[in-house]
């Protein structure tokens, strides 16, 4: 399913664990890495293609994932004429996406990248949130920027650093103001003052 100007209606998505951190999957038998993404069917929302492909990539189902924002608008990107097949070339540009930036909300061991039976990928990480626009391959790095920059600003406040002293169970005391001697009134020698 192609829109007029050549580009496949598709999904993306961040996934974020509960340290900001990204999920980027190696694609199968290759060395690319790249966050898992994939188009949406006839008859499909954008939202309920994402679901469906956060289980057939990832392995994960709507429970395990809270929705934080996506993109506004469709982000495209052009593939390369070596990288399209030849029944496709002259008709199929790129990909156009909209973006989700997921919140995990249950842990690692729920990820399966053999949840079907065509895994897209076969190892995964998690990396920290801008590492994957290095990573990725040329042609998906635009996208991959204004993706990320996009939905940067919803990314969930991360408690702060502990100190030492907070780690010992201690708690700093309030700053207080410098101790001086109490202010003492002035009194003028005798004699100088007005009588």
């Amino acid at each position: 399913m192609l829109d007029r100007d050549g580009f496949r209606p598709n999904v993306g998505i961040i996934l974020l664990n509960h340290k900001n951190q990204v999920f980027w999957g190696k694609r199968i038998r290759t060395h690319s890495w790249q966050f898992p993404q994939g188009g949406i069917k006839h008859g499909e929302n954008p939202e309920q293609a994402m679901y469906r492909e956060l289980h057939e990539e990832v392995g994960l189902r709507p429970e395990h994932v809270r929705i934080v924002a996506r993109t506004r608008d469709w982000l495209r990107y052009e593939v390369p004429e070596h990288y399209i097949r030849r029944d496709a070339r002259g008709h199929y540009k790129g990909q156009k996406q909209i973006w989700f930036l997921l919140q995990l909300l249950g842990r690692d061991s729920d990820m399966n990248l053999r949840a079907t039976d065509h895994p897209e990928f076969d190892a995964w990480r998690w990396n920290d949130y801008w590492v994957p626009l290095d990573a990725v391959i040329e042609f998906k790095r635009g996208v991959y920027q204004m993706a990320l920059t996009e939905l940067a600003r919803y990314l969930p406040r991360l408690p702060h650093q502990h100190n030492r002293y907070l780690r010992a169970g201690l708690r700093p005391q309030p700053r207080e103001e410098p101790r001086t001697a109490p202010a003492v009134p002035l009194v003028e020698p005798p004699g100088t003052g007005e009588s």
